[in-house]
């Protein structure tokens, strides 16, 4: 749909997080460059109260012109209305109409919850799984570019890497990775709940920082940067899913899988989500992104549809399938110590076997 679309009101809460009672505020938004949505930056606005209980849309107003005898018309058309701020000064119109949210409601995709691979199978006596193993399995998340729903703030937006990824034993390195995830998500929703309890920006971060890291090595992760990005994207509006997609994003641990509409309003888009497949390691995205290519039960689903994107683990008969020589692994290199290649690529090697051996003994 091209030219412009006129859109509709919000019913945004006292505050992002819910704070507060809930009232309906009237919101316009207009395709300002015609690509069929109002989701992008500029697009939507806040209606503005004039007098005589008037609601004014503030994209594209302009003031009105006073004629001979006193009167004021609108350069726009006549079919425009002129009214005046709350304020008082030169009355304006606008080419834009204003809805309320109590008679047109938001319709809203909702947040996909995705554990992630389940541990719902039997084990031995020491711990090892006995039934089907998914390897370097990831979670379905998603993101919010600046929208009318996340305050025109970019929630999609990198604040640089948090998680550190390094080489380490294989299993060892590989359950630490797992164990750093899940504490990241425990520190965020422990965040989130505390702000929206009422506590400062600041402290919120504290008490998820203390999550993250409790039962970690610390190193595991830049946790003065964990601190300021906290803080920085909850006084943006951000939510916690939000967050953690934010940090592992940033972390270079997912793969994005597109963009869809998040909410529309009278059928059309005011705000966008980034979906995104997160995993435990840098090193899990990139065999993820390089190895699914090469397997043929991956060519007719690709990454899932972009709503729901599929970000299953191989199986260990894909995980042996996979060519490494392949694969271009040279991102990875620059991020672990300062080795040889060719010694990286050896352990590398012997880790894979390892961790073969250990689901296929």
């Amino acid at each position: 749909m091209k030219g412009r679309i006129l859109l509709a009101a919000v019913a945004l809460a006292g505050s992002t997080f819910g704070m507060g009672a809930a009232r309906a505020e009237q919101i316009c938004a207009v395709d300002l460059n015609g690509n069929g949505d109002a989701a992008d930056p500029g697009e939507t606005a806040s209606c503005a109260a004039m007098r005589g209980g008037a609601w004014q849309c503030p994209l594209e107003q302009v003031a009105c012109s006073s004629g001979a005898a006193g009167q004021y018309a609108c350069p726009l058309g006549v079919q425009y209305q002129c009214v005046q701020p709350v304020a008082g000064g030169v009355p304006t119109c606008s080419p834009n109409s204003c809805i309320d949210t109590s008679s047109t409601p938001i319709e809203t995709e909702p947040v996909v919850d995705d554990p992630g691979a389940l541990n719902d199978g039997q084990v031995d006596a020491n711990g090892d799984c006995l039934g089907n193993i998914q390897i370097f399995s990831g979670r379905a998340l998603r993101c919010r570019p600046p929208g009318l729903l996340d305050t025109f703030q970019n929630c999609c937006a990198d604040k640089g890497k948090i998680v550190k990824d390094g080489m380490g034993s294989s299993l060892t390195s590989l359950s630490t990775k797992i164990m750093v995830a899940k504490n990241l998500f425990t520190g965020i929703k422990a965040a989130y709940t505390a702000y929206k309890a009422g506590a400062t920006a600041s402290a919120a971060a504290n008490a998820g920082a203390h999550a993250i890291i409790a039962g970690i090595d610390p190193t595991s992760i830049a946790i003065s940067i964990a601190i300021n990005f906290m803080i920085e994207t909850l006084l943006q509006g951000c939510d916690e899913q939000d967050m953690e997609t934010g940090m592992l994003k940033g972390s270079g641990m997912c793969h994005e899988v597109g963009e869809y509409c998040a909410s529309k309003v009278l059928g059309i888009c005011i705000q966008k989500a980034k979906s995104q497949c997160c995993f435990n390691t840098k090193l899990g995205r990139i065999i993820q992104e390089q190895g699914r290519p090469q397997l043929k039960d991956f060519n007719a689903i690709g990454w899932g549809p972009v709503k729901h994107p599929d970000c299953r683990g191989f199986t260990a008969e894909e995980f042996q399938a996979l060519d490494f020589s392949k694969m271009d692994l040279s991102e990875y290199y620059s991020d672990v110590e300062a080795r040889a290649q060719s010694a990286i690529q050896i352990d590398m090697k012997d880790k894979i076997d390892a961790y073969t051996q250990t689901i296929n003994p």
